[in-house]
C-alpha cells in the first residue's frame, strides 16, 4: 500500500525551513504532497496561485528526491483533501513549544474526523527561528532574505512590484 502524507501550509512565502521539511518527508513517504491552503486569519502577500509555482521551482532547483506534488486546496477541510488524495498523515513542520501548541488541538481534531494522523517534524536548528512572517517584514523593509529562502524566492521578492 503506498505511503500517501501531505505537507500543508500558507507557505507565504515558502522557505529554508520548509523546504527542509518537505525534502526529509518525501524520504519516508511514497507519495508527498505539498499543498497550499489559504489561513483566513493570515493576510496574505502572494497569491496562491504564485506560491504554489514557488515551491514548485524551489523542489526543482534543490533536486529534492522523490514523488512530490504541489497543489492547492481552498475549499472545504484538509482531511477532506487527504482523503480524496488517499493520504493517511498529514506532516507539519514546528519551530517551537508554541507551534506545537498551536498545531495538537488540529492534530486531534484531524485523526477523530478522517482517522488522518498528523506527524510533527522539527527543524533543522539552521532554520528554527525563521518563519515566512519574518521573512516578508525583512523583505518588505528592503533586507536581505537571501538566507532564509529558496534563490527562486529571494529573486521574486527582490523584483519591483506595482
Amino acid at each position: 500500500m503506498k505511503r500517501i502524507a501531505v505537507v500543508p501550509g500558507s507557505f507565504d512565502p515558502v522557505t529554508l525551513g520548509h523546504l527542509d521539511v518537505i525534502e526529509r518527508a518525501a524520504h519516508i513517504f511514497d507519495e508527498l504532497h505539498v499543498l497550499v491552503v489559504h489561513n483566513p486569519g493570515k493576510t496574505a502577500l502572494l497569491p496562491v496561485a504564485q506560491r504554489v509555482s514557488l515551491i514548485e521551482k524551489s523542489v526543482t532547483d534543490a533536486k529534492l528526491a522523490g514523488d512530490i506534488r504541489v497543489t492547492s486546496w481552498s475549499v472545504g477541510l484538509l482531511v477532506d483533501y487527504c482523503t480524496e488524495v488517499g493520504a493517511s498523515v498529514l506532516v507539519k513542520g514546528v519551530r517551537s513549544q508554541v507551534d506545537v501548541a498551536y498545531e495538537t488541538p488540529m492534530a486531534i481534531v484531524n485523526r477523530n474526523l478522517a482517522g488522518v494522523e498528523t506527524v510533527f517534524m522539527l527543524p533543522d536548528p539552521a532554520h528554527a527561528h525563521v518563519s515566512s512572517s519574518l521573512v516578508r517584514q525583512v523583505a518588505s523593509l528592503g533586507g536581505d532574505v537571501g538566507p532564509y529562502v529558496p534563490n527562486a524566492v529571494a529573486e521574486f521578492l527582490q523584483k519591483p512590484r506595482g
